[in-house]
């Protein structure tokens, strides 16, 4: 209990520095909002999708990509601001607390989560306002954007894990960034996994990203008409390998974060 106040307490901090900079979170939100219009207005009348080329179908189907993406992408604020209190030298005063040590970590990831569901929200909003559509019941809509955040707070730890290892936050952005791109572009976000090459199908159907964006879209209801669900395993019970996943990388990456911080504040 009390290793769970002191991650609230420090939670609190985090979100209370998020309140006072603002423009951390616009900038948050440009960038997702930037991908919605590009790939729905752009390339959705030429990316075809269970055999249609209609740009309400892409739509639907893209949506699930973009929430994934825009979660995951949060491991580079995480992990840049973990970095930047290690170089202030704000882990050195916490060191002289009395507070669990696993509690600046969490405090960090748990106020990252909260940005993260805000940020989402407004860019469920902007999706309705574009055409975006629902078709099953509410529960399972609720379900889905609960299994993007989880993937998005375990992520968010090897976000933390980056930010305790390099030596400056400039570095941490970059380290948390680079190893996106190829992990969500190489899955079925954008596109039918179905149509790439056989040596990344294979990748992107046991991609984790991948099987949280297919466990979103059955949720949402956004699966094309028509759409061949790949024989993966992942692919076929997506929702059960969504969790096995998330879970899988928040204890692993937690693990090493929280032992990296002991010996970094040892």
């Amino acid at each position: 209990m009390s290793t769970m106040t002191d991650s609230l307490v420090l939670a609190r901090r985090n979100l209370i520095r998020m309140k006072r900079i603002p423009e951390v979170v616009l900038f948050g939100l440009i960038q997702p909002i930037m991908f919605v219009v590009l790939f729905t207005y752009v390339f959705g009348g030429s990316i075809q999708v269970g055999g249609s080329l209609s740009q309400q179908t892409y739509r639907e189907f893209l949506m699930a990509g973009i929430f994934a993406q825009t979660v995951t992408f949060a491991t580079a604020g995480a992990g840049a601001g973990i970095a930047d209190d290690m170089h202030k030298g704000l882990i050195d005063r916490f060191r002289s607390l009395p507070m669990a040590r696993g509690a600046v970590l969490t405090g960090r990831t748990l106020a990252d989560l909260v940005q993260t569901t805000l940020t989402l929200i407004v860019l469920a909003l902007v999706a309705l306002l574009i055409g975006w559509r629902t078709h099953e019941n509410i529960g399972k809509v609720v379900a889905g954007f609960a299994l993007l955040l989880l993937l998005g707070y375990a992520f968010s730890w090897i976000g933390a894990l980056i930010g305790l290892t390099v030596r400056t936050p400039e570095a941490a952005t970059s380290g948390g960034l680079i190893w996106l791109f190829p992990l969500t572009f190489i899955s079925n976000a954008f596109v039918d996994s179905n149509k790439l090459p056989t040596v990344f199908r294979h990748i992107a159907e046991w991609n984790p990203f991948s099987t949280t964006v297919q466990a979103a879209r059955e949720l949402f209801g956004n699966l094309p008409p028509g759409f061949k669900t790949p024989d993966a395993w992942p692919m076929q019970h997506p929702i059960i390998a969504s969790v096995l996943w998330s879970v899988l990388i928040l204890v692993f990456f937690r693990t090493l974060a929280v032992r990296k911080y002991r010996k970094a504040a040892g």
